[in-house]
C-alpha cells in the first residue's frame, strides 16, 4: 500500500475513534444531566414541605392549646399498637395530661374486619388515662390526606395539634392546613436506627403525593355524612371543667 495511503487510512481510523470516543462522552454527559434533572424534581415537593412548613418542634410542654390532637395511625403487631404508632400516643396521652387538648382523634384503617387501627389505638389510651369519651375514632383513615380531609369535613375540625414521627409530621402539616385545619405539628422523636431512615426514604414519594393532594383537594376514599363524636368529647370536656356544674 503506498505510503500516503496508509497515512490516510491512520487519519481516518484515528478520527472513527475520536469520534466515538467523543459521542460517548457526550452520552455520558447527558445521562448525568439527565440523572440530575431527575433527583431535583423528584426532591421538589421535600423543598416544598421544608418551605411550607414551620420546623417541628419534639417538647409537648411548646405545643399550644387546641381543642383536639390528631394521632395517625401507624401499623399494628398482632392487634397492638407498633411500637411508633404507640410512641404517638404516648405523646398524645401527654398532651391531654397536660391540658394542651380536650380530646383526641385517632385515625387509622379498618379496611378490613381482622385490622383495627382506631379501635386498638382507642384501648391503648383509655389504658393509660384518657376517659374513653374524650376519643374519638376514625375508622376512615387510610392515609395522611384521608386522615386531615375527613378531620375537617367530617368531624369538623378546625384547630387541632397533629402527632406523628419528626420525619412525618410537616407532610401531616402541609396537607392538614390545605384541607382546612389550623394545624400544630407535634413531632416524637426516635433514634435514627434502620425503621427511622426508611420512613424518611418512603417520605419522597410520599411528597409527591402530598403535593398533588394539597394542589387538587381529592375527596377522601371515603367522605361520609358529619360524624359528632369530637363535638361530643369536647362538650364533655366543658361539662367536666371545674365551675361548670359537671362530674
Amino acid at each position: 500500500m503506498p505510503e500516503g495511503t496508509l497515512d490516510r487510512s491512520r487519519v481516518a481510523l484515528r478520527g472513527r475513534t475520536q469520534g466515538r470516543a467523543f459521542r460517548r462522552r457526550i452520552t455520558r454527559r447527558r445521562t448525568v444531566q439527565a440523572l440530575m434533572l431527575c433527583c431535583a424534581l423528584a426532591l421538589l415537593p421535600s423543598t416544598w414541605l421544608h418551605v411550607s412548613t414551620d420546623a417541628p418542634d419534639a417538647d409537648v410542654s411548646h405545643a399550644p392549646r387546641a381543642p383536639v390532637a390528631l394521632v395517625f395511625g401507624a401499623g399494628l403487631w398482632d392487634g397492638e399498637p407498633s411500637p411508633y404508632l404507640a410512641h404517638r400516643l404516648d405523646s398524645a396521652v401527654e398532651l391531654y395530661e397536660r391540658g394542651k387538648v380536650q380530646a383526641v382523634l385517632v385515625s387509622g384503617d379498618n379496611s378490613r374486619e381482622e385490622y383495627d387501627e382506631p379501635d386498638a389505638m382507642r384501648r391503648y389510651l383509655s389504658a393509660r388515662g384518657v376517659p374513653a369519651d374524650r376519643v374519638v375514632a376514625d375508622y376512615a383513615g387510610f392515609d395522611t390526606w384521608d386522615s386531615c380531609t375527613r378531620a375537617a369535613r367530617v368531624f369538623g375540625v378546625r384547630k387541632a395539634l397533629l402527632v406523628s414521627q419528626d420525619f412525618h409530621i410537616r407532610r401531616a402539616v402541609a396537607l392538614c392546613a390545605a384541607a382546612g385545619i389550623d394545624p400544630y405539628g407535634v413531632a416524637v422523636p426516635e433514634p435514627r436506627d434502620v425503621t427511622w431512615y426508611a420512613g424518611g426514604v418512603r417520605e419522597i414519594p410520599g411528597a409527591a403525593k402530598a403535593a398533588f393532594d394539597a394542589a387538587l383537594t381529592p375527596d377522601p376514599h371515603f367522605l361520609g355524612p358529619h360524624e359528632p363524636g369530637v363535638e361530643r368529647a369536647l362538650a364533655e370536656a366543658r361539662r367536666a371543667a371545674p365551675g361548670s356544674g359537671g362530674r
